[in-house]
């Protein structure tokens, strides 16, 4: 029996990577080998244990041959007789497929050393094609290396392509495409996933309301970049510069999918777009089980993003009514959240990358003016029961108004 270091943890120490989980490959070993030396067995496909004492998973070397459709369309064979180069055979790419021994030897019959010098995400074989899954993972991967210089070897994006039209894509869970997706926006480099999708058709099949952003023009005065799709891949960088929360970037992402419905007559205008987007946003949500938390955000944004861009030009009334909508009693980190992603959406524009953006300060302003205000002031004046709520909102009416009249004196 020989144990083998694989995976993620010998490709990010080659890397110089930060990484924090270690996973091994048993070769020669059986089951009830396992079992006997105490490992725990926690696998149910195929033979996966857990070390007795690290808790560290230990995976018998295993083949994996396409009997069916889909990621999980495969039949594995887990023996003793299985060598280790079969086993990193079947993994996705060569820089996931090098193995390292315990006198720190490396093995890499598939040269993944060699292609993380070149900077190169390269498929180990023609099975890449078999499991749609592959195509996300490729993605995330990118997303994860994008910014050490990584890019995509041309014949594994001939495949992600093949297997993008092939149909198979939808085979895949919500569940399973949102975990990738949800990785990939915690990465260094977003929107580099959501861009690799899109240029090898998986996006039009995964996400189509986020697909059908690219190529629908904007009025060039307010956005350079002029593409909508592009648009949103700058918003999302800006985002990701922001905050590593997934909820603050995943509103950056789908800010705008309204300007995918826009009718081609109005075009370069997406008058309403902060409306007509929020169906599709619930739409996509809902087909892959997007958290709560990310969706309520996403909502918020997209409704009321066009709104927080006029801040200085908003009645206090209007404020109040926006307060009102986003629960800001309630929920006063809600306000700073939907201002980041407007930040990020004025910065997601060619040539606005470091703009300053006042309305946050402003709405900031008035939101700690309008904290002051308190049912209990209201109650001290002698209000009391159902006459509580209605004067408290004029009080914040009146307290806005005069926190307005000031700041426009400045």
């Amino acid at each position: 029996m020989q144990i083998y270091l694989v995976g993620g943890a010998v490709r990010d120490e080659l890397l110089g990577y930060p990484y924090h989980e270690r996973d091994w490959v048993v070769v020669g070993a059986t089951p009830g080998q396992m079992l006997e030396l105490g490992y725990q067995q926690v696998g149910k496909d195929f033979p996966v244990f857990l070390h007795p004492k690290t808790k560290e998973e230990h995976a018998l070397a295993r083949t994996e041959r396409k009997n069916g459709q889909g990621y999980t369309g495969f039949s594995v064979y887990a023996a003793p007789d299985v060598t280790l180069e079969q086993d990193l055979q079947r993994r996705d790419l060569t820089i996931n497929a090098i193995a390292k021994d315990s006198d720190g030897n490396y093995i890499d019959p598939y040269h993944g050393r060699s292609d993380i010098e070149q900077k190169i995400l390269r498929h180990v074989s023609d099975a890449f094609a078999e499991d749609p899954l592959r195509v996300l993972r490729v993605a995330r991967f990118y997303a994860r290396y994008a910014h050490l210089g990584f890019t995509v070897a041309s014949e594994t994006l001939a495949l992600m392509r093949q297997l993008s039209a092939s149909g198979e894509l939808n085979s895949l869970s919500p569940e399973r495409v949102w975990v990738e997706t949800a990785k990939a926006l915690g990465s260094q480099s977003p929107a580099a996933y959501f861009q690799l999708l899109y240029d090898c058709g998986a996006l039009h099949a995964l996400m189509p309301e986020l697909a059908a952003l690219w190529g629908v023009p904007q009025p060039e005065k307010w956005h350079p970049e002029i593409d909508t799709g592009i648009h949103t891949m700058l918003v999302l960088e800006q985002a990701a510069a922001l905050s590593e929360r997934l909820d603050i970037r995943f509103a950056a992402l789908v800010h705008d999918l309204g300007k995918g419905v826009t009718k081609a007559e109005l075009l370069p205008s997406h008058h309403g777009h902060e409306h007509t987007g929020l169906p599709l946003i619930q739409q996509l949500c809902q087909r892959l089980r997007v958290p709560n938390d990310c969706r309520d955000l996403a909502l918020l944004v997209c409704e009321y993003h066009q709104l927080v861009h006029r801040a200085k030009e908003l009645k206090a009334s209007t404020v109040l009514k926006f307060f009102n909508a986003i629960d800001f009693w309630r929920k006063p980190q809600r306000l700073a959240d939907i201002l980041l992603c407007c930040t990020a959406d004025l910065r997601g524009r060619t040539g606005f990358e470091q703009a300053d953006y006042p309305q946050a300060d402003y709405l900031q302003q008035l939101a700690g003016a309008v904290q002051q205000v308190s049912a209990r002031q209201i109650m001290a004046q002698g209000i009391s029961g159902p006459a509580i709520a209605p004067a408290l909102q004029q009080a914040r009416l009146q307290q806005l108004k005069t926190a307005i009249s000031k700041l426009k004196i400045k």
